[in-house]
């Protein structure tokens, strides 16, 4: 099965937020779906990436277009153009809606993610490997984690923790539980009361599906 499928990526705008694995969802989004009209972009920041255009006009299929405005520091933020015009250029616009330093565990603050009106599904993403670690190591924003979860930033992040922050942030409509080749994620797939998915990026593989 694809990602594409597995997620139910439907036409129109997909936001992608949390951590442990956005970019390289995005990516493979766009890839399997490149047979349509794909747009790339951030309403944040994101790494920057050769294939870089600040402005588009026409999207083909077979190569999808990556559209934002360079800020510096090997990154790029927003388009130019708005997320409306962008949805009339592309069958799919793919927008990664927050950062998290490369971390696998992330809490939101108030002005996160950014998430665009026009997002008609918000794929929450969740690195593994931060399980039964320190929340403090292991988490973006690890005091905002921990308060969320009920505990201290020293405690260890667990499956039961894991979803008290997902289910009180309420954010997204879908779960990608990533790096399931390096961590058991099943305690915490039962868990989850939302459409989710088990599975690894890196090895692009779907181990479960839970909707």
């Amino acid at each position: 099965m694809l990602f594409s499928e597995a997620l139910e990526i439907r036409p129109g705008l997909t936001a992608v937020m949390g951590s442990g694995g956005k970019t390289s969802l995005v990516c493979r989004l766009a890839d399997e779906l490149s047979a349509a009209r794909v747009i790339i972009a951030t309403s944040t920041h994101m790494r920057q990436v050769p294939a870089l255009q600040t402005r588009v006009g026409t999207v083909a299929p077979g190569t999808p277009a990556i559209v934002g405005t360079p800020c510096g520091d090997g990154k790029f933020g927003p388009p130019e153009q708005s997320w409306a015009e962008l949805c009339t250029l592309a069958d799919y616009v793919l927008v990664e809606a927050d950062g998290s330093r490369g971390l696998p565990l992330k809490a939101h603050l108030s002005h996160e993610p950014v998430l665009p009106q026009e997002a008609g599904q918000v794929i929450a993403v969740l690195g593994l490997t931060g399980l039964g670690r320190p929340i403090a190591e292991a988490a973006h924003r690890p005091e905002r984690y921990a308060g969320l979860a009920g505990c201290a930033p020293e405690d260890i992040a667990t499956p039961e923790r894991a979803t008290r922050v997902l289910e009180t942030e309420a954010l997204h409509t879908r779960v990608l539980l990533n790096q399931a080749d390096a961590a058991d994620g099943t305690a915490l797939l039962d868990r989850l009361h939302c459409p989710a998915v088990l599975a690894s990026l890196r090895k692009g593989e779907i181990i479960s599906c839970s909707f």
